[in-house]
């Protein structure tokens, strides 16, 4: 999808370098949580399947992913509510911000995220003042190796593909959401390294971004949202040419 700001990807090669590994944790524990509220059983609830394979991915460890998953289920009783919750504004440059949290108190949330934009050049906006932006896709960040780039292309295609985008040796392939789990799957089996997977808002349209000094700012509060303890996940209409990162 020409355009796409790579944020996903941004954060990926980012968490691969530096990652606070109590903060990933959490956030994937959430994700379990709410997922598991479709019942416990990954291979019946498809949803916890996929949070379990990205809780695995970052090396959350099964103790961890056992214990969210009795939270969602009810199975704990201790446990706080959990509850989802999502938030628009915008950045530097006019760009839109969807970002989506997991919270256990709304009235700790709202002031951190606005307090982050307020900090970063943002600002926070009206329910519904850039949802409209994007669209509900699944997005797989895969690696093609030393395979053909066309044959990667077309075996991305012959696996699911609804698109892609390519970089070097690594492909992200866009799914409808139904289709993400299956995708994945006859990536793996194609011979491709899938990196990441998951359910993301993809913009409509982009905001061409060539200034160093913004691009910096964009990067350093899309970052400090990411962050926070409650946000799950943060999109944008950014478009940062490589040069520029």
């Amino acid at each position: 999808m020409s355009g796409h700001s790579k944020w996903a990807s941004i954060k990926h090669k980012k968490g691969a370098i530096d990652a606070k590994r109590g903060k990933i944790f959490t956030k994937h524990a959430k994700l379990i949580t709410i997922a598991a509220r479709g019942g416990g059983d990954p291979d019946m609830n498809p949803s916890l399947r996929l949070a379990i394979d990205n809780a695995k991915s970052d090396n959350v460890p099964n103790a961890n992913i056992d214990k969210a998953i009795k939270k969602g289920t009810g199975e704990d009783k201790s446990a706080a509510v959990m509850v989802e919750a999502s938030y628009e504004g915008y950045g530097p440059a006019g760009v839109a911000l969807y970002i989506q949290a997991i919270t256990d108190n709304k009235n700790r949330t709202l002031p951190n995220i606005r307090n982050i934009l307020a900090k970063g050049g943002g600002s926070l906006g009206e329910l519904g003042c850039v949802a409209w932006m994007f669209e509900k896709k699944g997005l797989i960040l895969a690696r093609f190796g030393d395979m053909d780039v066309d044959e990667a292309e077309l075996m991305a295609i012959e696996a699911g593909a609804a698109d892609l985008s390519r970089d070097d040796d690594s492909m992200e392939v866009y799914t409808a959401v139904s289709d993400l789990s299956k995708v994945s799957s006859a990536l793996k089996e194609a011979g491709f390294e899938v990196e990441s997977q998951e359910i993301a808002f993809i913009p409509k349209d982009t905001v061409k971004v060539e200034d160093k000094e913004t691009a910096g700012k964009i990067l350093r509060l899309m970052d400090a949202l990411d962050d926070d303890d409650d946000v799950t996940n943060v999109s944008s209409n950014f478009d940062i040419d490589e040069g520029l990162l």
